[in-house]
């Protein structure tokens, strides 16, 4: 009652608003004339725009986007103030080099990019459309640039041509109007889609339209739905126009010779060009993670500059009387005429405050700004070697792997929970029809199934096995009853569909090759069925199909169609056969059909189709309920002047079309139930069985009923005997609570019997689509989650597409468990789409049908058995790469900032500094940053043979082994304790020598550099070439680059390193300087790695043992494995 009463609303909100639809509610287009089209409301052109930049406004623009990053404008700040002659610490130019480098870099990589999109918009923006010219004066179609087609204007495309714009058919080469095409370029499947041109334009020549005008829907982003209607000049009546009736842009004219349409949308108001919002955005938790030792690091260089300045303050005041004769602070301006005049001297308080920012400036790498940029530099080496891996590489459908989303790529080694659609991502979307029952008889018996025999005419591309005792009756039952219901059955199948028949030649001419294309590969499966069993479906046109049934051709009119919706879960076809009566022919999901089935009429069959439906099911089978209905001349009339009515409705379109197909799939005589297999892809079972021993919860959402997914479960390894299943199917709100209140008690239960984790039963929640409308519309999400986090494995069966995304939303919102969702978004609707949007990470399986899937995601695969390595490799490999890069950041900043502020309190808290600034600035920028950015690229710490055998290694990125607050205080405290060594040794050796400051100061940033590079070097797990010259080659460098420095005359420091170099003491204090300062270093990693170590360290020995066992006995490597 309550849908009927939306119907009805429906139908009076669209009766009230149908006076003043025409300009306020609806785009009118003028056929043919672009002029008037936009003379009152000026569309979008149709040149298109990627390109974020233009030369003038790059620059602004670039840098405002850029300095989003907070770090970026505290950088700025510490520039801007180093500018200030009282604050000028560093040379002005020094200052900003860090910042200009850094915002350079970036800055010449999106002009990089967006210049390749401004390359492709002129060239889509110049390719030529055929335009109709001067309407009155014939037909004359001219070449025109696309960027110059308009609204209204009437275009020809020609086969193989893409489509300039959105546009409305008008004719095709084709007598009956019909046109395919290929929408590969704009949703990903390859399949030929039929639109039509409607009859009353089909046999007007374009010329003569030109009064004709369409009003349409605004442009939106739904590519499987448009609403419309056309006007002729001459008529009042107004002819619906729908999604079969437009061509959209992107798409391809495919086995037409010609197509004429109206222009209704163009450039950026495309749907093509809507739906085109790039790659999504997303924040990985680690760089989330990052933001909390930024504020510390943050806190601790406050503290730093505050002592500085307080401690300056304090030696101001001390030394106040010998100010005035302080060779470096002097307080008079003994230069000026005015004897009592100071000298860049406004008061200690003042002072006090210039010191601090001077500190600040100073200080100013304790934020390491490089490491922005190495991080992004990092997720580029990391997603080249994702993409370039030959394991994720999928024949079977020529796909590689895509990284869509370069930031989230450490995410992927966090994953606790996998939410995965089935149909398309589990399973193959490749349907063999298996079975049926028909009339109340199964024929489900293997046995009995072969391939066609017989010399036949037409044969189906997919071959299918037929049933003898069917095929038997078929040919001779004539006239009997269960004749009677096989040949309404299978005729249903060979009608109810959208099915388009392409006839190719095959090896022997005398046969026919009929190859069924279309947008549901069920519908592919049923109609191929259908053909192996003498219903041959040959050709289809805007108004008509032709069957060869049975050796007979036969012209059946569609009168009309009522296509598959979501909310009815069933299509239907009204059909004029040839003996003159009107068929309703419905096909849809059980539980949808059996509510329009009049059960009264032959309670038999009911009983029987019911009972084989439930064994279908529970063989892991996708189920179909096929019904008709004879329609008297009375009942035909009344729906066609409603479905007219509702079908020219531009407001509440869908509502009204449900409305009309609501009330004739009514009564219906059921016919029979179809089973089609859809196999498990390649290695499903084994990855399922991988991610739980990962310790990552699997969640399986469809929308198949309840016992298809039970044994898609089984067979898939999700579900096991040992578990202890909780259903949760419930009718009612009332019965849903108490299931729940009954799940609730049986898990504590459960949980009170087996306090050992290991011993613990095993749980599985398997919930219906009905139930979860309960939970969410009365509030119970808390105790639905109380269930399923309990359980190790959840199954949700009928589920509707804004579901999935609900349970993802649930365990987000309430766990921080980083959540993954895989789904292939299968017509209709793209249903995984809203899923993957939600989950932290998204996965788009990039198969056979459609993929809405993977332009919404994040990464993009071919298999759902990817995912395993996908995961357990690379995603391990990425955080542990990452979390240490930002850690050893964290701590290669700091120990420099450390050696800073220990000169400091030994210099009266002046903030000089005896490391010239150019070495300062170039410290983060070149002497260090190369190793780190290498070694998070290319080290490994275990192999990839190791982490797929003892998946249980993935835990170690679920518990934030890699990076933690605890591990940030123990670089932080080995940061100080290496800071004090690289000062206080060589401060201590020339203490009482004659060494200059800038001697000292080269002697100081050699030894900082060698530290930490060699820190890095006991932390490398795997060597190759590139890391030895990544981390040696960078000492080297900085020798270089200080050696320069002091080779330039007017910079400070002129010649030092010469003169310190060529003493043995230099060369004795470095060593001394690296042995002392990695001595806790090396005590804690051997401490940790022999007394205490964690799974990884564990593995790691593993592996060195294995690896010298095979080189002593290689003959017996895989027996060793397998004990291992």
């Amino acid at each position: 009652m309550a849908e009927e009463h939306d119907h009805h609303g429906s139908s009076r909100h669209m009766s009230a608003s149908q006076k003043e639809l025409g300009d306020e509610d609806a785009r009118v287009v003028r056929v043919g004339d672009a002029e008037r089209t936009n003379e009152q409301l000026e569309f979008a052109g149709n040149a298109v725009r990627t390109a974020k930049y233009s030369p003038l406004t790059f620059l602004p623009r670039n840098l405002f986007e850029q300095f989003h990053r907070l770090a970026y404008v505290y950088f700025l700040v510490i520039a801007v103030l180093n500018q200030l002659p009282q604050l000028a610490v560093f040379g002005r130019g020094a200052s900003v080099m860090p910042l200009a480098f850094v915002l350079t870099v970036t800055a010449v990589k999106d002009a990089y990019e967006d210049w390749r999109r401004h390359r492709s918009d002129r060239a889509e923006n110049g390719r030529l459309a055929a335009v109709l010219l001067s309407p009155g004066a014939g037909t004359h179609f001219a070449p025109t640039k696309w960027k110059h087609v308009r609204v209204g204007d009437v275009v020809r495309v020609y086969s193989d041509e893409s489509l300039p714009a959105d546009m409305v058919l008008l004719a095709t080469s084709d007598p009956t109007g019909v046109a395919y095409v290929q929408t590969l370029n704009l949703d990903g499947e390859s399949n030929l889609k039929t639109r039509y041109a409607k009859q009353e334009t089909l046999t007007t020549p374009p010329e003569q339209l030109t009064g004709a005008v369409i009003r349409c829907e605004r442009p939106n982003r739904n590519i499987y739905g448009f609403q419309a209607n056309l006007e002729l000049e001459e008529e009042s009546r107004r002819i619906p126009l729908g999604p079969s009736n437009i061509v959209l842009r992107g798409c391809e004219l495919k086995n037409t010779t010609w197509a004429i349409g109206v222009v209704v949308y163009a450039g950026r108001e495309t749907k093509a060009m809507l739906n085109n919002a790039g790659a999504p955005t997303k924040r990985s938790r680690l760089e989330t993670q990052m933001n909390r030792e930024t504020l510390f690091l943050s806190a601790i260089l406050v503290v730093l500059c505050s002592l500085v300045a307080a401690l300056s303050g304090v030696w101001l005041r001390t030394h106040k009387a010998d100010l005035e004769l302080a060779q470096f602070f002097h307080k008079k301006n003994y230069v000026s005429d005015d004897k009592n005049a100071n000298y860049n001297y406004y008061g200690i308080a003042a002072q006090i405050v210039f010191v601090f920012l001077m500190a600040v400036i100073v200080f100013q790498i304790m934020i390491p700004i490089s490491l922005y940029i190495s991080m992004e530099l990092v997720r580029l080496g990391q997603a080249y070697f994702m993409i370039r891996d030959t394991t994720l590489y999928d024949a079977s459908s020529n796909s590689r792997f895509q990284c869509r989303a370069l930031n989230i790529n450490e995410d992927l080694g966090q994953v606790k929970c996998v939410f995965s659609d089935k149909t398309g991502t589990l399973t193959q979307n490749k349907m063999e029809f298996r079975c049926a029952s028909v009339g109340g008889v199964d024929y489900s018996d293997i046995a009995r199934q072969q391939p066609v025999e017989g010399d036949r005419i037409w044969v189906p591309k997919i071959p299918v096995n037929v049933d003898g005792e069917i095929v038997e009756l078929l040919r001779n039952g004539g006239e009997t009853g269960q004749g009677r219901y096989a040949r309404e059955f299978f005729l249903a199948l060979a009608t109810c569909n959208t099915i388009v028949p392409l006839i190719l030649d095959g090896p022997d001419p005398k046969k026919k090759i009929v190859d069924y294309q279309g947008e549901s590969p069920d519908e592919q499966a049923l109609v191929s069925a259908a053909a192996a069993y003498g219903f041959v479906l040959v050709e289809r046109t805007s108004g008509h199909i032709v069957i060869d049934v049975l050796g007979e051709k036969q012209r059946f009119d569609v009168l009309g169609l009522h296509e598959f919706d979501s909310d009815r879960k069933r299509m239907s076809v009204i059909i004029g056969c040839p003996d003159k009566t009107v068929k309703l022919f419905v096909k849809g999901a059980d539980n949808s059909m059996f509510g329009v089935i009049d059960k009264t009429m032959n309670p038999d069959v009911v009983r029987a189709t019911e009972k084989h439906l439930h064994a279908y099911s529970s063989l892991g089978l996708r189920t179909l309920v096929i019904g008709v209905r004879e329609l008297s001349q009375e009942e035909f009339q009344e729906w066609q002047m409603a479905y007219e009515k509702a079908s020219t409705a531009l407001l509440g379109r869908g509502g009204l079309l449900r409305g009309v197909a609501a009330n004739i799939e009514q009564n219906l005589c059921l016919l029979g139930a179809s089973g089609i297999e859809d196999k498990l892809q390649d290695g499903v079972p084994e990855a399922i069985e991988k991610l739980r021993e990962a310790g990552i919860k699997v969640w399986v959402l469809t929308g198949d009923k309840q016992e298809t997914a039970i044994s898609i479960g089984f067979s898939c390894k999700l579900l096991t005997r040992e578990m202890t299943q909780i259903v949760i199917n419930s009718n009612s709100r009332e019965s849903c609570r108490k299931s729940l209140d009954d799940a609730i008690s049986m898990v504590n239960k459960l949980r009170s019997l087996s306090t050992d984790s290991q011993a613990r039963v095993p749980l599985a929640l398997i919930i219906d689509g009905n139930s979860l409308v309960y939970i969410f519309d009365t509030e119970r999400e808390e105790k639905l989650f109380e269930v399923a986090i309990a359980c190790d494995v959840v199954l949700c069966c009928r589920v509707a597409p804004l579901q999935k995304a609900g349970i993802v939303d649930l365990i987000k919102k309430r766990t921080s468990d980083m959540t993954l969702a895989i789904g292939d978004g299968t017509f209709p609707g793209a249903n995984d789409v809203s899923m993957i949007q939600m989950a932290d990470v998204g996965i788009g399986i990039s198969g056979q049908e459609g993929r809405q899937a993977v332009m919404a995601s994040d990464f993009a695969m071919g298999q759902f058995r990817f995912l395993v390595d996908l995961l357990l490799v690379h995603g391990h490999w990425n955080y542990q790469r990452m979390g240490y890069m930002i850690l050893y950041n964290f701590y290669r900043n700091a120990t420099f900032v450390f050696v800073l502020f220990w000169y400091v309190l030994h210099t009266g808290f002046t903030l000089t500094t005896a490391i010239t600034e150019w070495s300062s600035v170039l410290y983060s920028v070149i002497y260090t940053a190369v190793p780190t950015i290498v070694v998070a690229i290319l080290d490994k710490d275990l192999s990839r043979r190791t982490l797929l055998k003892y998946p249980q290694l993935y835990g170690a990125g679920q518990r934030e082994e890699s990076y933690n607050l605890r591990l940030f205080i123990f670089v932080m405290l080995d940061s100080i304790w290496q800071s004090l060594a690289v000062f206080f040794i060589p401060y201590l050796a020339y203490r009482k020598s004659t060494i200059d400051g800038a001697s000292l100061g080269d002697l100081w940033t050699l030894a900082v550099v060698i530290l930490v590079n060699i820190h890095l070097a006991m932390d490398v797990i795997r060597w190759n070439w590139i890391t030895h010259a990544a981390i040696w080659g960078s000492i080297v460098a900085t020798l270089i680059c200080v050696m320069v420095i002091d080779s330039i005359p007017i910079l400070p420091g002129f010649w030092a390193i010469y003169k310190v170099m060529g003493t043995g003491l230099f060369w004795a204090l470095l060593l001394a300087v690296i042995v002392v300062g990695m001595i806790p270093h090396f005590v804690a990693k051997a401490i940790r790695e022999h007394f205490l170590p964690n799974d990884i360290q564990i593995a790691r020995e593993m592996e060195k043992s294995q690896d010298s066992h095979d080189v002593t006995h290689p003959e017996i490597q895989m027996s060793t494995v397998a004990r291992a």
